[in-house]
């Protein structure tokens, strides 16, 4: 039997080899070829080599059971196969189909596009034609721009030649003017009475135009009356009465009524506020007096609670200031302890049951004086059992009485929790008073601050700082005989024009500011329609020295007094470069004449070359003021008119140095005055500077008692500059110890960088609040030292060269310590979170001067330093910064962005979300003023989408947003955008403000300048008009022009003049404050200080003086605004008594008092009394203006009413009659006041039974009134009726009845 056999694969064959035991032949062995072939190819050839080798033969058992499974294979992935194919075939023929049909979609679609290609075509053509059309027009157009050139150069010559000749008509016309002025005081001295009718208290050129006269009651009368009109007729007898105000104006208000309240407040502003420096010294001063039983509440009060106000004050930028001397002091430092109180914002007494004698004086000044009405507060701690000593007991009493403290009684010990909010209240009461801040209102708190010039960023500081530069150069009483040189600045200001600035030369310290302030001082009280610009320029390299920032100031102040809201560019050069057509454009708007005076000119880096526009021919209007030392002036300028400031002659240096011993109760003996003479005489020593300086060196001398020694030390220093340095040696001899001596060292070094006491003391901790104020004290008397923005700085350049040449011998070494020193100050504040505007703008600074590029870099990454730089203003100082550090705009943008982003990622809490809502807002802006639109979007737009969502959708700065992403749009020109969003900030603002807001103008404005833009002309000027009502309505709702702060800090100021001897010049002030807060219907407040300028008057100059007649007359008007009038009536009296005394029988004040008691006697029913009152005032005005005068017929019919009021007929008819005559020889027949006389003739022709001459009377009467109708167009013209009641009628008018200024 055979088996099967092995598969064997030989070495040397490629193949195969199958043994079979079944075969013939002995078994054949037969070669199988291998290749790659479907399976069903293999099956077949396999079967055809099988059918050709064995022919007729079967196949063996195990290989057809091979085959069969094989084929099985085959056949199942055959079927397989041809499903796949069927699949296949059947999509393919489906997307045939698809795109047979696309290409008919297609073909329709080209159809289509070609056949809108035609259509364009066809319109490129039609606006090829009209480009042509436009080329050719505007060809036209500038030929016709051409000619109208040269016609508008023609036409500018000849007005040119008009103006020159109209203004030496003015000029000689003002000179008639001052000459007729000079004869009027110069007859008035000779007690002549000179009296103007158009004063008068008749109201005969009255002419008022209402929509129907009051007077004219009747009807219609025809040749005879019927008996309806006689009825009528019998119920009217009026008469013009005295339409003037019953108060006695002078001064700045003479002349001013309600209807001209902003004319008065227009010459009031003029006025440049003088403040203390509570209010105006940037600091919150705390003042702490304790005895030794409070010192634990003082402690604990400085180390817990002073942080905490201290950091509340930095928010509002503010400083805030503790000065506390210890009770061991008590008996020295008395005139610093005294300076101290005066400059203190708030005092605090802490006491228990004692209060030593030391401390008493203190008490009274802080807390009874008080003549600010600071805020005070008395923390009193008491305890069960224990009575307070006599001296608390009083004091306390002594407060409550006079109400100018709160006193806050604590039970317990040391619960100082009640005293910290307590300060609270008092603080923002403070700031709210003097700043109109609020710190407890959180909606206002966290308002955008928008600057009345629109989007314009503007540093408060500055102005404030420019403020308090004027307040120190007026601050001298002496004028060094300056009255020459007030004549020649007056010649510049009346010259015509066109002039050249007048240069105010001199040496340095020769009273070049001090001549300055004093003119302004005068212009401003004289001339009160000029408005004057003033600059003063501080030391080299300061802010107030930045010709930009100059410009700008200026700029932005003339937009304010034109009501202009105007883009204001932030770029330097620019600036400079425009701001000639700013002055051009701004002074045409003004109506009186514009001076610009800038001081110390030549300390502004580089002078000539941006202040070209000085050289240029200015407008007509504007006259241009400089001052500058001799030695530095350019030589371009010396051309220019030049009014050179002399040394001091003897005189003047004998009396400025006999005013500051006077100050210090110190006589000169005669032999002492002749050192000081002989030692005078040069021109250093006879500077303005220097002989302050001396005399306040001897001042103080003469209070130690060591005159003589001080003035040979004195008599050794030949310039200002070597007396200077012997102040500093004295005050360094008056230290205690060296290690006194070394901290004055160190904080005069200090003061080169302008420093806070407050920060001194935490650069210090080892200096004393007691060692630092006696030091600051001592410099400042010595006019070493002063205050600028809180800071304490130099006072002038030559004490500024004493301290270098003293101080800083080692020169670049101590500048770069003192640097070090303040950039870790600096940098220790931005670690603790802690950015102010004294961070923002030193730390930047000092690594710029230092040269540290990469620190610099990285404190400008410090969103909140440069958001504090931007948003005061600072942009040109800001993008310096970065040109520092070699990054382009472009990748600023960049940094700023990443910056904000990974800022962002740790911002929790909706607080923190709106404070980078505001960061985002100040990045958009910045890169807007940078031209970086694009960029400029998108921190907008998150700024908007941040604020939306954690505030509101309708919060005002959701507004704020949209108007500044609108501003964007506005620039890059998608209007559409821009006007969407605008409208939108509208809707929000006038939904959260009001219709009439100034934000709402804000936004009427934006819409007004982006449909300019649009060449919507007519839709702006709609808005444009719509918004200055706005503004005009809010500026007068607050009492004035440009800001009720301003008003409230000048009233405050006349106020503060009362606080000195009782003078007649500080009653009149009295009395004028009192006219003001009467002409703001501050009827109240004018009612105190009225009363306080009669108690004065009364004290000064009598109680029979004729002044105190016209206080008594004014108050009586003011009761009687009140309806108090048997007050009023009272004071009228007395009044009339004074003044028929005290003044001639034809006197106009006379004749006012007269008038308006006999219409009150009139009012009360007093008939009687009111008769010899109207008589007296027909005898007046007949002496005054003649028998003929119609103010004379004016009384007459006054007086002819009242006999009819009592009817006492027969005596009023020759007084209607003689009144009839006269109107009728001055006026005419036909003049309305002669209708009104014959239409009271013809009332009294009814009463007495006359009804025929009545009816003639009454047709004559109306005929006139018809012929006035006619002339007026059908309006009859609203006069107070001599033929009616002033009285009657206007009581139904206004609720004074004796004012014609307007309507409450």
């Amino acid at each position: 039997m055979g088996t099967a056999s092995s598969l064997v694969s030989p070495a040397g064959t490629g193949g195969e080899v199958i043994e079979d035991a079944y075969g013939g032949g002995g078994g054949e062995a037969c070669e199988i070829p291998v290749e790659v072939k479907p399976k069903a190819r293999l099956l077949r050839s396999s079967f055809r080599r099988v059918g050709a080798s064995r022919p007729g033969g079967l196949i063996g058992a195990s290989f057809k059971s091979t085959a069969s499974v094989q084929e099985l294979e085959c056949m199942a992935e055959y079927e397989r196969l041809k499903k796949e194919y069927e699949i296949f075939r059947v999509s393919k023929n489906n997307e045939v189909a698809s795109m047979v049909k696309k290409e008919a979609k297609l073909d329709l679609e080209n159809k289509r596009l070609r056949a809108e290609l035609q259509a364009l075509q066809k319109t490129y053509q039609k606006i090829l034609r009209e480009k042509e059309s436009a080329l050719e027009a505007k060809y036209q157009a500038m030929e016709r721009a051409a000619t109208f050139e040269h016609d508008r150069d023609k036409v500018k010559r000849q007005f040119k030649i008009f103006r020159e000749t109209k203004e030496n008509e003015i000029q000689d016309l003002l000179r008639a003017k001052r000459e007729l002025e000079t004869k009027l005081q110069r007859l008035q001295a000779q007690g002549i009475q000179v009296f103007d009718p158009e004063e008068s208290d008749s109201d005969d050129n009255c002419t008022e135009v209402t929509a129907q006269s009051e007077y004219w009651t009747g009807g219609v009368l025809g040749s005879e009356p019927s008996m309806g009109s006689m009825m009528q007729l019998q119920q009217s007898f009026r008469g013009p009465e005295f339409a003037h105000s019953s108060i006695d104006v002078e001064g700045p208000f003479a002349n001013i009524n309600r209807d001209d309240w902003d004319a008065a407040i227009a010459s009031l502003l003029q006025v440049t506020p003088l403040f203390s420096h509570s209010l105006w010294s940037n600091t919150v001063r705390c003042y702490l007096i304790n005895t030794d039983e409070t010192q634990p509440e003082v402690d604990i009060f400085i180390r817990n609670y002073s942080p905490k106000l201290q950091r509340i004050c930095e928010t509002m930028g503010y400083f805030f200031q503790v000065v506390h001397f210890p009770v061991e002091n008590g008996n020295h430092f008395q005139a610093v302890r005294k300076w101290e109180i005066e400059k203190s914002s708030l005092v605090i007494l802490f006491i228990h049951l004692t209060l030593p004698s030391c401390l008493l004086e203190d008490c009274e000044e802080a807390l009874l004086k008080n003549p600010e009405g600071k805020p005070r507060l008395i923390y009193r701690r008491i305890e069960d059992g224990k009575v307070s000593s006599d001296p608390v007991q009083q004091l306390t009493e002594q407060v409550c009485y006079v109400n100018k403290a709160k006193v806050q009684h604590v039970e317990g010990c040391y619960v100082s929790e009640i005293c910290c909010p307590l300060i609270l209240i008092l603080l923002n009461f403070y700031i709210t008073e003097v700043e109109g801040k609020d710190l407890g209102n959180k909606e206002e708190s966290t308002a955008p601050e928008e600057e009345v010039f629109g989007d314009v960023l503007w540093d408060a500081h500055d102005e404030q700082e420019q403020m308090e530069a004027f307040q120190q150069a007026s601050n001298s009483t002496c004028e060094l005989g300056f009255e020459k040189y007030y004549e020649r600045l007056n010649d510049l200001v009346a010259a015509p024009a066109p002039i050249p600035p007048l240069l105010v030369s001199g040496g340095p310290g020769s009273g070049k500011s001090l001549l300055l302030s004093k003119w302004i001082q005068l212009q401003q009280k004289h001339s009160p329609n000029t408005l004057i610009l003033y600059h003063f320029v501080g030391r080299p390299m300061s802010a107030s020295s930045e010709s930009a920032l100059i410009i700008k100031r200026l700029t932005l102040k003339l937009m304010q007094h034109s009501w202009l809201v105007s883009p204001l560019t932030l770029d330097p050069a620019k600036l400079l470069e425009e701001f000639p057509r700013w002055l051009e454009k701004l002074s045409a708007r003004h109506q009186g004449s514009i001076i610009i005076i800038i001081d110390s000119i030549d300390q502004i880096q580089q002078a000539e070359k941006h202040m070209k526009w000085l050289i240029d021919p200015l407008p007509v209007n504007v006259r241009v003021i400089v001052s500058v030392n001799v030695e530095t002036c350019p030589q371009a300028w010396r051309l220019w008119p030049t009014l050179h400031l002399e040394p001091l002659n003897s005189k003047d240096v004998k009396c400025l140095i006999s005013a500051e011993c006077s100050c210090a109760d110190v006589k000169l003996t005669k032999e002492q005055e002749k050192k000081l003479e002989k030692h005078c005489r040069s021109a250093t020593t006879c500077n303005a500077l220097y002989v302050t300086l001396l005399g306040k060196m001897i001042a103080c001398a003469g209070s130690a008692g060591n005159i003589d020694e001080i003035l040979q030390q004195c008599f050794q220093c030949q310039d200002t500059v070597s007396l200077y340095r012997l102040v500093l040696r004295s005050v360094q001899e008056s230290m205690l110890n060296d290690k006194d001596k070394h901290l004055m060292r160190e904080v005069i070094d200090l003061t080169h960088h302008c420093f806070h006491e407050s920060e001194l003391m935490e650069l210090y901790p080892e200096l004393s609040c007691a060692m630092l104020a006696s030091l600051v004290h001592s410099l400042h008397k010595m006019c070493m030292l002063t205050y600028g923005c809180g800071l304490l700085k130099f006072q002038h350049l030559q004490a500024w060269e004493t301290v270098r040449l003293e101080y800083m011998e080692e020169g670049q070494n101590i500048i770069s310590t003192y640097r070090e020193k303040l950039i870790d100050y600096f940098t220790m504040q931005l670690s603790q979170g802690r950015v102010t505007w004294r961070s923002a703008d030193e730390l930047p600074w000092l690594f710029q001067q230092q040269g540290n590029k990469q620190k610099l870099h990285k404190c400008l990454l410090n969103l909140f330093v440069s958001q504090n730089l931007y948003k005061r203003g600072h942009f040109a100082e800001l993008l310096s910064y970065w040109q520092l550090v070699g990054k382009d705009k472009s990748s600023m943008a960049a940094e700023y962005f990443d910056s904000l982003k990974q800022y962002e990622k740790s911002c929790e809490g909706e607080e923190s979300m709106i404070c980078l809502a505001d960061l985002y807002e100040t990045l958009g802006r910045f890169l807007k003023d940078l031209g970086l639109l694009s960029q400029a979007v998108a921190p907008l737009q998150r700024s908007l989408e941040i604020r939306e969502t954690a505030l509101d959708p309708d919060h005002p700065r959701v507004a704020q947003s949209l108007h500044q992403l609108a501003g964007v749009y506005v620039q890059w020109k998608k209007f559409g955008n821009a006007e969407q969003l605008y409208k939108q900030a509208l809707e929000i603002s006038e939904n959260a403000y009001g219709a009439e807001h100034p934000r709402v103008a804000r936004e009427l404005d934006a819409l007004a300048t982006l449909y300019q833009k649009q060449n919507k002309y007519e839709q702006a000027e709609q808005l444009r008009k719509k918004s200055f009502k706005m503004r005009q309505k809010a500026a007068r709702r607050k009492g004035n022009l440009f800001g009720f702060a301003l008003l409230r800090q000048r009233a405050l100021q006349l106020e503060e003049l009362t606080l000195g001897k009782d003078t007649p010049d500080n009653a009149r002030t009295l009395n004028e404050l009192g006219v003001l807060y009467y002409l703001q219907n501050n009827i109240e407040t004018a009612e105190l200080f009225l009363k306080r300028s009669l108690e004065m008057r009364e004290r000064v100059l009598g109680p029979d003086h004729s002044d105190c007649a016209q206080s008594l007359n004014n108050l009586a008007a003011l009761y009687n605004e009140k309806k108090h009038y048997d007050k009023a009536e009272e004071l009228y009296e007395r009044a009339l008594e004074i003044r028929r005394r005290a003044l001639a029988p034809d006197h106009p004040s006379l004749a006012y008092t007269v008038k308006h008691l006999a219409v009150l006697y009139k009012k009360l029913g007093k008939l009687d009394k009111a008769v010899p009152l109207y008589e007296l005032a027909v005898e007046i005005r007949q002496k005054s203006f003649g028998p003929k005068h119609p103010s004379v017929a004016t009384a007459l019919v006054n007086l002819a009413v009242l006999y009819c009021q009592m009817k006492k007929h027969i005596e009023a008819l020759p007084l209607y009659e003689c009144a009839l005559k006269i109107y009728e020889d001055s006026f005419g027949h036909m003049h309305p006041r002669v209708g009104e006389t014959l239409k009271n003739l013809a009332v009294l022709s009814y009463e007495g039974g006359d009804f025929e001459k009545a009816a003639e009377l009454y047709k004559r009467a109306m005929e006139i009134k018809e012929a006035e109708t006619l002339l007026i167009g059908g309006k009859a013209a609203s006069r107070p009726s001599s033929s009616g009641d002033t009285f009657s009628l206007r009581s139904t008018l206004s609720p004074n009845v004796f004012l014609d200024h307007g309507q409450r």
